[in-house]
């Protein structure tokens, strides 16, 4: 079995250096996938409410022979549910859904500006957080703006913040605050979607070079940058190989060269969180 990394953070816990992605799998579809995922050695597991499987994901928790402990669990709270008792009653439905008596890693989905109660959910994440209820709390999609002002106004800034990261779209400036921060960066949708980069010249050279997939060399690339990559695939073979990159390093001019791939207009669907909002 791959051996994982573990990326320590702020708060003394950790997380493994990759995560398995549950978006947009439903029902017995995301049981299974999670269920070969776990069999196949990927410890760090990630849902949402809004991805409306998290009981899916709970039975594949139930089923599975890992032991409870091995595992880390994520789930991330929608934006109708912003809000200090919001927040409360959305993480028990959640606790529910899962099956579980502690969440590992608790995430504001979206900060969702325009409601402006994400500093509300937030005081409530730190009360679960303090309660054992929540091992670590953390955001998605949090701009530096939104991250410095939830730690001006609580004085506690996120353990990770889970945002759009892949070669289009590379993140430079937000990665470089976080590793300043000790904010942990995971990166969704880190393949790129149906923009995957893999026909890239520069990708299917280093490919070669390493006798690995361009999908390997992109979640390489994450790792050796210092962010956590949740890739999704429903495929038992495929979940091996995004897992398999731990084995192999990039050069520097390898990372710059994947990097420099990054593209002014690169977000997938133009999520930008300053304007996309989701409820």
């Amino acid at each position: 079995m791959t051996q994982i990394p573990q990326r320590s953070l702020r708060d003394g816990t950790s997380i493994p250096g990759i995560g398995f992605g549950t978006y947009p799998l439903q029902g017995e579809d995301a049981t299974s996938a999670v269920l070969a995922a776990l069999e196949n050695g990927y410890r760090l597991i990630d849902t949402a409410v809004n991805y409306e499987n998290e009981a899916a994901v709970g039975r594949a928790l139930a089923e599975t022979p890992v032991h409870r402990s091995d595992i880390v669990v994520t789930t991330k709270l929608p934006g109708r549910h912003h809000g200090y008792q919001q927040t409360l009653d959305s993480f028990e439905s959640s606790r529910a859904a899962l099956g579980l008596d502690q969440i590992d890693l608790y995430l504001i989905h979206w900060p969702n500006p325009s409601v402006g109660r994400f500093v509300d959910a937030w005081r409530a994440m730190i009360d679960l957080q303090k309660d054992g209820r929540v091992r670590s709390i953390g955001v998605s999609n949090f701009t530096v703006d939104f991250l410095t002002r939830l730690a001006a106004e609580t004085g506690v800034l996120p353990a990770v913040n889970q945002v759009e990261v892949h070669p289009y779209f590379p993140q430079e400036d937000l990665i470089a605050f976080h590793t300043k921060h000790d904010i942990v960066t995971e990166a969704w949708s880190p393949l790129g979607k149906r923009a995957a980069p893999y026909n890239e010249a520069v990708v299917v050279d280093i490919a070669h070079a390493h006798e690995v997939t361009p999908a390997q060399v992109v979640l390489r690339w994450h790792a050796q940058r210092g962010v956590v990559p949740i890739p999704k695939s429903q495929n038992p073979e495929r979940q091996r190989e995004n897992l398999d990159v731990f084995g192999f390093s990039l050069s520097d001019e390898e990372i710059a060269a994947i990097t420099a791939l990054g593209r002014p207009d690169g977000r997938l669907f133009g999520g930008d969180p300053n304007t996309h909002e989701e409820m």
